[in-house]
């Protein structure tokens, strides 16, 4: 007698298993602890199996009559409904070994040694937005065009172009890597280099008009936050070096009483690829100091020369303060999207460039590396000259603060 949605539902344990049969081969076992178990009966190639068909009450009675027909047509058509089960599951398993997201991982954590934290993270942190939420999932071989363009139109569509063409590179990067570990045939996310726009190339807003540099200047004085980042918003434009090299700096990187003060820039802290940061060999990179800038940083000492950064956090001294800081004290003063902490490297070497300062000179203290093959052999550090630059250009910095005539700063080694 078939059993009834009722009956399967009132079924209660006993001190032994017991079935409550349905039909065709179909029942519920009843187990001593309360749960109840559907089981399908059947013969294949003589022998008699017995194939799990869901545990009530996720399964229902109806959906487990589903299943059973489902398996009394295979076995029909002379196949095992079991192992095609296990077939399944197997192929499932493998799928899921060499879905895009494990393969992903793995590429990742092979090219960590290669990267920085900070760059690290990037490349994780774009998979995990962008790509892992659609296809992570998927069989990396099931992946084609038709997948992947989706990811780079959205994003595209919100106008991060940049961002697009680089989550193509990436995917690109990992398609490679499983076919080179032989997972993959061929790397679809290449196919898509052309349909993507053209990148739009953005400066870092600047300032280079005299007359507007020494009304920054002066907006700089008037800042009313903290001392620490006002001095830190004073000794961007004189150093002109890059953002992080200003907010990381420690007091002990600099030389304050020696015949050529410096700040000495160490390679973990220059923007260097992970294998040239930690190459002994690597150079670091000096930033001379002026006086305008000895006498910011003397004053700045009694109050964070006990600790290690110049410019201790807000939040924890133990760190150093946030690579947003500079730009929101800009921000701050009515410079937002006007200039930023970069910025200041624009503004210095196209103003000192017009002035006739050695371009190699200017360059060096850009921490620039030359193109091709004199960047290899050119050692030439120019710290002389480049003395010459950083207080020259402190002083054409405090005339244009002060409101003086601007004039032409010719280059003191005789060039102009």
């Amino acid at each position: 007698m078939a059993l009834t949605d009722t009956a399967v539902r009132k079924a209660k344990p006993a001190d032994k298993p017991y079935k409550l049969t349905d039909g065709d081969g179909l029942y519920l076992l009843v187990n001593p602890n309360g749960s109840k178990w559907w089981r399908f009966d059947y013969r294949f190639a003589g022998k008699r199996k017995t194939l799990s068909m869901g545990i009530y009450p996720d399964t229902g009675l109806a959906e487990a009559r589903e299943k059973r027909d489902q398996a009394r047509k295979q076995v029909a058509m002379q196949n095992d409904p079991g192992a095609l089960r296990r077939a399944e599951k197997i192929a499932g398993v493998e799928r899921a070994a060499n879905s895009f997201e494990v393969i992903a991982r793995e590429w990742l954590e092979v090219k960590r040694s290669e990267w920085t934290p900070g760059q690290f993270d990037k490349e994780r942190l774009r998979l995990e937005n962008h790509a892992f939420p659609r296809i992570g999932a998927l069989a990396i071989t099931g992946i084609g065009v038709a997948e992947i363009r989706p990811l780079l139109a959205h994003l595209v569509k919100q106008g991060h172009i940049e961002q697009a063409h680089r989550l193509r590179h990436q995917l690109s990067r990992v398609f490679r890597f499983a076919v080179a570990t032989e997972r993959a045939s061929r790397d679809p996310a290449a196919d898509l280099r052309d349909t993507l726009p053209a990148r739009n190339p953005k400066n870092h807003p600047t300032i280079t008009d005299p007359k507007q540099v020494g009304e920054l200047m002066r907006a700089i004085d008037g800042f009313t936050g903290t001392f620490p980042v006002k001095c830190a918003l004073q000794l961007a434009p004189l150093w002109f070096c890059r953002p992080g090299e200003i907010r990381m700096a420690e007091w002990s990187h600099f030389d304050l009483e020696g015949e050529h003060p410096a700040y000495t820039v160490p390679p973990a802290n220059r923007k260097l690829k992970k294998a040239a940061k930690e190459n002994s060999q690597t150079p670091p990179h000096i930033v001379p100091l002026s006086r305008q800038a000895l006498e910011i940083l003397r004053e700045l000492h009694p109050l964070t020369g006990h600790g290690k950064y110049l410019f201790p956090g807000g939040r924890d001294p133990r760190r150093h303060m946030s690579d947003g800081a500079i730009n929101a004290a800009l921000a701050r003063i009515g410079y937002k999207g006007i200039i930023t902490g970069h910025g200041f490297r624009h503004m210095a070497r196209t103003l000192l460039g017009e002035m006739g300062w050695s371009a190699e000179a200017l360059e060096r203290q850009l921490s620039h590396k030359e193109p091709g093959v004199a960047g290899v052999y050119n050692k030439a550090q120019h710290l002389p000259e480049r003395r010459k630059i950083m207080q020259a250009w402190s002083e054409y910095l405090g005339g244009l603060r002060v409101g003086g005539e601007v004039v032409a700063l010719k280059n003191r080694a005789g060039r102009h």
